[in-house]
């Protein structure tokens, strides 16, 4: 019976059980494309990297959540880069293919993993806050109240997503999604997920707090987000939330209302880059799923 080695790594985190885990499967070469999603589905963790060889740079990645494939995680190259840091990696920058292109992920002497996120696209949507209100359980005036100088728009560097602001850290605390609702709204703006988000944090060092809803791919929250940590930094910049003086480092909490606190770095400037540490908390083998011997086995 074949079996792959599997791993699960806290990512945004140096904590073990803090983060947002992610599955990473180092040699997936010979795994098609359903035998990865199964595997993904049976670790059950938001997302589930599936490292591969590439004839365009260093490594290539698939990433699949329990139900579907993505086509950017980052948490999951956190997750993966923090791995092959403890396996003998060395620091400094090397390339990954993924499915919106070739990526540059940047490894500190510390074991920081950073992402080049793809080029961000911004756009507003008119979609109304009392649709908004309704689907993620907050009230229409907190959001309202938040958004006279930034609106409701999707924000993307790979994956789109429902950025919206509101008032205080307790009405982001307070939220109560309807999940059927928000898989519609992600539907309606074409966004992989919903962020929420105040400035309003925990920390004083903080830029903001939120929390990640993308029902429709199979996470219903999500603990940590880099691909949304990401879309939502260019967004504040877009709209000038920072009165024209970009902090040279922005700090995004998320996951302590699901138990999984965790802190992602963003830097803007030449190119939109995620930043955050990873812990690996198991290391074993699954046993691979049959596949069709008649299917054609990705290189």
């Amino acid at each position: 019976m074949e079996t792959t080695r599997i791993l699960q790594v806290d990512a945004f985190t140096d904590e073990p059980h803090t983060g947002n885990p992610a599955g990473v499967v180092p040699d997936a070469d010979g795994l098609s494309s359903d035998q990865m999603q199964a595997i993904a589905a049976e670790m059950a963790v938001s997302e589930t990297a599936f490292l591969r060889s590439s004839e365009t740079a260093d490594r290539r990645v698939r990433y699949f959540t329990p139900t579907q494939e993505v086509d950017l995680c980052g948490h999951a190259t956190i997750g993966t880069f923090a791995h092959l840091r403890d396996e003998g990696l060395e620091p400094g920058t090397t390339t990954l293919e993924t499915n919106v292109g070739r990526l540059e992920i940047d490894v500190d002497e510390d074991g920081t993993v950073w992402l080049t996120q793809d080029e961000p696209s911004i756009r507003e949507v008119d979609i109304g806050y009392g649709r908004v209100a309704d689907a993620l359980g907050v009230d229409r005036a907190a959001l309202e109240g938040a958004s006279d100088d930034i609106p409701l728009a999707v924000a993307s560097t790979g994956l789109p997503f429902l950025i919206v602001p509101i008032t205080y850290l307790s009405d982001v605390g307070d939220a109560d999604p309807d999940l059927a609702a928000v898989e519609a709204l992600t539907n309606a703006v074409d966004a992989t997920g919903v962020y929420l988000f105040t400035f309003d944090a925990l920390e004083a060092e903080s830029t903001v707090h939120g929390r990640m809803f993308a029902p429709g791919a199979g996470v219903p929250e999500d603990p940590v987000t880099g691909t949304a940590s990401g879309a939502v930094s260019v967004y504040l910049d877009r709209f000038g939330a920072f009165d024209g003086d970009l902090p040279a480092e922005l700090r995004l909490e998320q996951g302590h209302y699901v138990d999984r606190p965790g802190i992602v770095r963003v830097r803007l400037g030449d190119g939109v880059r995620v930043g955050g540490r990873g812990v690996t908390v198991l290391d074993g083998s699954m046993t691979v799923p049959e596949t069709d011997e008649d299917e054609i086995l990705e290189a």
